[in-house]
Order: structure tokens, then C-alpha cells, then sequence
């Protein structure tokens, strides 16, 4: 494994668990001793996304990954509760049994859990992922939150 920040090609596993569906490995470079971490998945399983226009491509863990990033932006959550949600989210897909997923789908699960996270995280990713078209309806889905 090369290091992503020297590239360094000797690094040790600090800490190793099973993600449901995958190996989490904890990784520490030898050379400046910055940690990463990734995932060994089985890679015969590659899930689809339906766009909204219908297209249809790869899923992209990172994309769903920056998304989340950028709603918990200067909040006090944990890049492993983000790492988390990504993990649940591409599980719950493959446990779909499906091998193609509406990009809707894949929206309405990462908000559940974002959800019980982080509720102005939540606002801040369904404020984009339901592209509200006026005030009216995003003050509605305020409230639904508010009363739940």
C-alpha cells in the first residue's frame, strides 16, 4: 500500500474490523506516520446509479462522501460517523439485492441516518438533495423536523 501522503510503500495496519460487507483497515505510514484509512470489499458487486435523468453510471462512495462532508461542514461531527453513514448507505444498497439504485433511494438513506447524526447537517444536505423550489417548502420540511 503506498502512502497517500508521501508515498511511502511500508505502512502497518493500526486497527482492522469487518463494515459489514467489507475490512476496515486503519493504516499508518512508516516514513511521516500520517494514518488513512481503507476498505477490501469482494469485487464482483458493482452497484448502479439511476440519475434522475435516467442515466444510469457507477456508484461513487467519494461522491456521496463529499456530500455528507460538505453538509457537516464546521459541525461537531466525526469523519468516522461520516465514514459510517457511506458504509451503511452502499450496505443497505447491496442488501437491496438490486444491482441498480435510484439516485432518490440512495438520498432518502444517507438523510435517515444523517438524520439521527446531526439535525443542521441534515437540513444543510436535504436543502440541496431535495432542490426545494421556495421558501414554503423548505420551512415545511423545518417543521416535520422540528415536530419529530
Amino acid at each position: 500500500m503506498k502512502c497517500p501522503y508521501c508515498g511511502c510503500e511500508e505502512d502497518k495496519v493500526v486497527d482492522s474490523r469487518d463494515a459489514e460487507g467489507a475490512i476496515r483497515r486503519r493504516r499508518e505510514c512508516s516514513s511521516c506516520e500520517k494514518r488513512w484509512t481503507t476498505y477490501e470489499k469482494m469485487g464482483d458487486i458493482t452497484l448502479f446509479v439511476i440519475k434522475k435523468d435516467g442515466t444510469i453510471q457507477e456508484f461513487d462512495r467519494q461522491k456521496l462522501m463529499r456530500g455528507l462532508l460538505h453538509a457537516c461542514r464546521k459541525r461537531p461531527v466525526q469523519i468516522t460517523d461520516i465514514e459510517r453513514i457511506v458504509d451503511n448507505v452502499e450496505n443497505m444498497m447491496m442488501q437491496s439485492g438490486l444491482n441498480e439504485v435510484s439516485v432518490k433511494k440512495i438520498g432518502q438513506l444517507a438523510m435517515r441516518e444523517l438524520k439521527k447524526l446531526d439535525p443542521v447537517a441534515y437540513v444543510r444536505f436535504v436543502s440541496v438533495y431535495k432542490d426545494f423550489k421556495d421558501v414554503d417548502s423548505f420551512i415545511e420540511e423545518l417543521e416535520k423536523l422540528k415536530n419529530s
